[in-house]
């Protein structure tokens, strides 16, 4: 745990210093809604539809932040100096999976009053509890999934085009599971509790994936 919180605390005051990941995130997803805003020539979205719209735009802010998870260790010799300390391989993971739901948590604090403003149906307040747990566990799918991924991506020379090739089949029962799970929380009458068989197969999905990436994930680095 201490050699993952030191990794996690170089991702994030790089990150502080840098601002090229987070505010990339945020500007694809406003800008995301305020296309869908006037290119629909709806003020608000219901359903199943505002649950699409938002879990794509999610998605697509997500991977900009995939694309570059590892980025500085590839650079700048990271992972040969990681792989030669004698500490266990799994913090890595654990601190960039942590990384990447921070930054997903906080593109969210932008993202979710964005599309309350231009998109979301009337009276969005009672589901919002309901919203947050969803998306809680979505941005664990997405950061477990994400740092897999990009550990894969980075040792190729087409690592932007990698990453979503293979993540989005990958995050396919994430994205199915989070809209199907936010859609009953955006209709104009909506009760504020999330479909509970969405919930669990998210949560079994999140469990699934972590303990396969904990398996993988030393075969990645030292290969």
């Amino acid at each position: 745990m201490r050699t993952a919180g030191a990794i996690l605390r170089k991702d994030l005051l790089l990150e502080l210093r840098t601002l090229e990941t987070v505010p990339a995130m945020a500007l694809l997803s406003v800008i995301t809604f305020v296309i869908f805003h006037f290119g629909l020539n709806r003020d608000t979205l219901s359903g199943q539809l505002a649950a699409g719209v938002l879990t794509v735009t999610l998605l697509f802010a997500a991977m900009l932040a995939v694309n570059r998870l590892f980025v500085a260790e590839r650079e700048q010799g990271g992972f040969d100096a990681f792989l030669l300390a004698p500490v266990d391989r799994t913090a890595m993971l654990l601190a960039k999976a942590s990384a990447l739901f921070i930054f997903m948590a906080v593109l969210e604090v932008v993202a979710v009053p964005a599309f309350a403003l231009l998109l979301a149906p009337p009276r969005l307040g009672p589901s919002l509890p309901g919203l947050l747990l969803i998306l809680l566990l979505a941005d664990i799918a997405f950061a477990v999934i994400g740092t897999f991924v990009s550990a894969i991506a980075v040792h190729t020379r087409a690592r932007d085009l990698i990453g979503p090739i293979i993540g989005l089949p990958l995050l396919l029962p994430a994205l199915i599971a989070t809209a199907r799970g936010i859609g009953p929380l955006l209709t104009p009458n909506a009760s504020g509790s999330p479909p509970a068989k969405w919930l669990a197969v998210l949560a079994l999905y999140d469990l699934f994936n972590a303990l396969l990436a904990i398996g993988l994930f030393d075969f990645l680095l030292e290969e």
